[in-house]
């Protein structure tokens, strides 16, 4: 059997050590394909490891399909992982990944959060891991769904947050700088400056250094950066 791969679990996809469901609609193309390869989310995987130590309490905005949230409650002995996602299409599946991965440390919330509570407008795309919170240039009137925002600085002291794992498709530019990050010992940020420009990188920067958190350069590669509040 050396150099040979080991036949995937009937049901699954594995990738690093985990498995997930083979769901018709999420299981497809490139996201089937990188999950296969052990190269799915390979910088923020990277990342989280060189990062999220054991006891940290996890804060995860952005689930997607489950994949951060597991590999680090299975990878490192952490406290808990909270899980905000607004698409409210994923949170079954993120729970079905959970469970197929015997996590139950995860806590999953269809909401987001910001400065202040309110709701906010999501917008409902086929296939189901292109759905955001902004309308795309070209749509008109795209189908939306409406989605919790939780004020962010009593979520984070209600969980006891210690460490921010965040991929929000550009809305960081807008949240980031909005919250209080001072309690926060390290973060993990896919950032996107084809949207947001070198403006909203500039800003992204200054809003973790000024709550006390370094560019850790050891975690941080391309567009994904990580910050930490000692080394």
């Amino acid at each position: 059997m050396d150099g040979q791969t080991s036949p995937e679990p009937t049901g699954f996809i594995r990738s690093r050590g985990m498995r997930f469901p083979k769901h018709p609609e999420i299981m497809q193309g490139k996201v089937r394909r990188l999950l296969r390869d052990n190269a799915y989310e390979a910088k923020e995987t990277e990342a989280a490891l060189r990062t999220v130590r054991e006891n940290d309490v996890v804060v995860e905005l952005g689930g997607g399909i489950g994949y951060m949230s597991t590999l680090v409650a299975t990878k490192r002995a952490i406290k808990s992982v909270h899980v905000f996602e607004a698409n409210p299409n994923l949170i079954p599946y993120i729970h079905s990944v959970h469970a197929a991965n015997g996590v139950t440390n995860a806590h999953v919330t269809n909401a987001i959060l910001g400065p202040r509570k309110g709701t906010a407008d999501f917008y409902v795309r086929e296939p189901m891991l292109g759905s955001s919170l902004e309308v795309l240039e070209g749509e008109i009137d795209p189908p939306a769904t409406k989605v919790d925002v939780l004020n962010a600085k009593t979520t984070f002291d209600d969980i006891g947050a210690t460490v921010l794992i965040c991929d929000i498709e550009g809305a960081e530019v807008d949240l980031i700088p909005s919250i209080d990050l001072t309690d926060l010992r390290a973060a993990i940020i896919e950032t996107h400056p084809q949207w947001i420009g070198p403006e909203g990188i500039n800003k992204v920067f200054r809003a973790f250094m000024d709550a006390g958190l370094a560019y850790y350069h050891r975690g941080s590669h391309g567009k994904v950066l990580a910050f930490r509040k000692s080394w």
